[in-house]
């Protein structure tokens, strides 16, 4: 199951972020959670963030 989180960004970054998601052919909110995504992978082989369960094979 997704959580949804209510996120506040300075217009300059949230005007970023939606040039960037459309250059990329996706909605804005679907860039912004591919990219925390992303950051938590990296920050847990850093071993920045203490290991808990694995992602579940159905989410995608």
């Amino acid at each position: 199951m997704s959580k949804r989180v209510h996120v506040t960004f300075p217009d300059y970054v949230y005007e970023a972020l939606d040039r960037w998601a459309d250059k990329q052919g996706r909605s804005t909110a679907n860039l912004i959670a591919f990219l925390v995504e992303t950051a938590l992978l990296e920050a847990q082989q850093r071993g920045e963030v203490p290991p808990g369960p694995e992602k579940p094979k159905s989410d995608t």
